[in-house]
């Protein structure tokens, strides 16, 4: 059940971020992307504390993406990291050709 609602989660042209709301990485990840105008819809942050899978996801995450943290962000269907990954790609320039590239930006 986790598998599938992430798979269906991550899905498609938007940046999708799972989250826990008090952690410190993952109000870095919701900071740093807040920078940019999203396209309505573009940009979902998935709050997985109160989902019963909880840990069935980070499982997953694990498994499909080396860490079982959160945040983990996903730009289309591909996990760029967590917190400090996102941070290090905005400060790089490099964070606005991906999301550009997935057609998430206004």
């Amino acid at each position: 059940m986790a598998q599938q609602f992430v798979q269906a989660k991550i899905k498609g042209d938007k940046v999708v971020v799972f989250i826990k709301p008090t952690c410190s990485y993952c109000i870095m990840a919701r900071d740093v992307l807040s920078k940019y105008q999203f396209k309505p819809g573009h940009l979902e942050c998935v709050d997985i504390s109160t989902h019963k899978d909880m840990g069935s996801m980070q499982d997953y995450f694990l498994e499909l993406t080396g860490a079982r943290t959160v945040p983990r962000v996903f730009i289309g269907e591909e996990c760029v990291g967590g917190g400090s990954d996102v941070a290090a790609l905005h400060d790089s320039g490099k964070l606005k050709g991906m999301l550009q590239s997935i057609g998430a930006l206004q």
